[in-house]
Parts: C-alpha cells; structure tokens; sequence
C-alpha cells in the first residue's frame, strides 16, 4: 500500500473518530528519516533543540500602492540582523488578500530570491474557489523555491463544515501535489479554524507536513497538537504573544506573532533563553511586558508597524492596502512611547536593537 493508500485507511478510521462514533487511533506514521533541506550553515550546537523566530512579513509599499520591492529587500535584512531563524513571506500581515495571484506569486519569488538559503521561506499558496485553482496556486508558490506551501485552515470547509469535510477536502488537495513541502496556518481570515487535535493526526500522517502556524491563543490547544505531532517533522510556531514563553517551555519550535514587525529582538532574545533557568526571572518579566504591550500595537496594525519601522531607521512608507487610513497624532505619540520602551527592555536585557 501506497502513502496515500495508508492515510486514507487512516481517514477511514479517523473520520468516525470525529464524530464520536469509535476511538481515534493513536499510532501516527512516522516521518521519513531524511532531513529537511536547508541551505543554512549548520552552527555548534543541537539544531534539533533550537527556537526560531520566524516573522510574519510586511509589505512595503510605494505611494501609488505598488510593491516596494528594494524596500522588501531593506526589511529582510532588518529582520535577519534582529535575529529570524525564517520568512513567512505572503501572509495576512502580507496584506495578501489585498494582492493579486501575479503579485502574490513575485512576492514569494522576490523574498526567496533575495534570503538565497540563509534561512528557510514559507508561503501561503491555497488561493483559489476550487481545489483545482487551489492545487494550480500551489504548485506556483512551490515553483519560486519556498521551502513550504502553507494551507489556510479556513480556505479548505465553509464555517458551518465539519471536521470530516475538512479532512476529506485537505486529502483530496494532497493526492494531486505529490511530495510538495506543507503546512498550515489558522488565519484570522476568512474565519478562523483552529485545528483539533483529531484534524491534527490527519495533517501529520502525511510525511510531507512539516509546518504549523498556531493562532489558538490557548495553551492546552498547543499541548495536544505538541503531543499529536511528536516525533514528526513537524514544527509548531505560536502567534499569540502571551503565550510565548509557555509553548516554547512545551515544545513548540519558535514563535511567528505580529510583535515581530515591532521589535523581533525580544521574541528572539526569548526563544534563545525561553529554556534557560539562568533566565527565567527575565523571561517571565519580558514575557510579561510583551503582552501588555500587544494591545497598543496592534491598534491600526499594520499601519502601526510601518510607523513603528521609521522609528527604527527603516526607510518604509506607512502606505497599506488593508488600511488606508493614517495615524492620528495622539496614536503617534502611544507608539512614540512603545518605541521608548522597547528601548528600555533592550538595555535590561542587554540587546542591541537593529538597525533599519
């Protein structure tokens, strides 16, 4: 029996699982023993063990709205000095469902081109109104050389679907893309699914998962897709700020949230120490103060971000397409303050900031 062969068996039994009908079965097919091609210097130390921030990337652009793409090229190497482990390049902090298929697909290109190996690109490729644009997009996004397709978890059931649908839809979309790298991501948008631990054994059975974007904001979510997908491939990055520090204590691989358009810094800096008990005062303390200062940067976001890059020395306009409106005075100034103690954190902690 075939790859697909085995996991459809394994849907067979799984889908009456999910809708309470017998037990989900708990053995899970183990991941190929090759490694993951990366064209990163390998450095001393058990790669295995380490945390990677990976920024969900912004778009520049021009006044008339364009892609800004030598801007693009200024962010990346902004982000690599700050301390990124990898790119999730076409992205809701993208603006990506304010793009076109073209610009979305010279977006990705421009990123890998421009990153040349140092660190690993990911890119959503799961646009389309069926799975056979859905599979055509994909294979675009597979074809700039990112190193993963990402699957929007809502783009595959309507609200109202269940999970069974859901897996029924993902196994009809794995069977035409062959051996393509793939993960997921629980974006916001159109609506939010988080995956249940049940969907989760589906996705990891498949040997060529190996990336996942957790927007649950919920530590026991996190756990059990941890426990899910232990011993895989798989890499589990959290987007929730305040969770941070717990997810990565637990397993997960780095974090991906919004703040890293902020001050990527402080998310590197805790996943560095996040399992260092040298550092668990400070780390609970930076954690603490990240997550208080989330809802004041998210507030107009991404314009916020944009903003906040300036004052980083960055030459980025605060032009986006998802928000065309500008900061008032009084929003400047709060931000003005953010960037007052983001420069605190960086002299307790002993971090020298970025330079834009």
């Amino acid at each position: 029996m075939n790859d697909y062969g085995h996991r459809r068996e394994f849907l067979r039994k799984l889908l009456p699982a999910t809708l309470g009908l017998v037990a989900a079965p708990e053995m899970i097919p183990a991941w190929s023993a090759s490694p993951t091609t990366h064209k990163v210097p390998v450095p001393a130390g058990n790669l295995a063990h380490e945390k990677k921030l990976v920024p969900v990337m912004l778009t520049p652009y021009q006044a008339d709205g364009r892609i800004h793409f030598d801007q693009v090229s200024r962010l990346i190497d902004f982000y690599l000095q700050a301390g990124a482990k990898g790119f999730f390049a076409n992205c809701l902090s993208s603006e990506m469902y304010f793009m076109d298929d073209p610009e979305r697909i010279a977006l990705t290109r421009h990123v890998v081109k421009y990153v040349n190996g140092q660190v690993p690109v990911v890119s959503t490729g799961s646009f389309g109104t069926s799975l056979r644009e859905k599979v055509a997009f994909a294979k675009k996004i597979q074809d700039t050389g990112a190193d993963a397709t990402i699957l929007i978890t809502s783009h595959f059931a309507q609200k109202s679907e269940s999970d069974a649908i859901l897996m029924e839809n993902f196994e009809r979309f794995f069977e035409q893309v062959g051996t393509m790298k793939l993960g997921t991501y629980e974006c916001p948008s159109p609506y939010k699914r988080v995956l249940s631990p049940e969907v989760f054994k589906f996705l990891v059975s498949n040997p060529h998962f190996v990336y996942h974007k957790d927007t649950s904001e919920d530590l026991n979510s996190i756990t059990a897709k941890l426990g899910v997908s232990a011993g895989t491939r798989m890499e589990l990055y959290n987007a929730h700020t305040a969770t941070a520090l717990e997810s990565l204590r637990r397993g997960a691989k780095g974090t991906s949230p919004i703040a890293a358009n902020f001050y990527p810094e402080m998310h590197r800096w805790l996943c560095e120490q996040a399992a260092n008990p040298a550092k668990a005062e400070e780390a609970a303390w930076l954690q603490a103060e990240m997550a208080r200062m989330e809802p004041i940067i998210s507030k107009m976001y991404p314009v916020s971000a944009k903003y906040f890059l300036q004052k980083r020395g960055l030459p980025i306009q605060t032009t986006c397409r998802s928000n065309t409106k500008q900061l008032l005075p009084e929003q400047r100034h709060v931000l003005d303050d953010a960037y007052q103690t983001f420069l605190g954190w960086c002299e307790r902690l002993g971090v020298t900031p970025a330079r834009g």
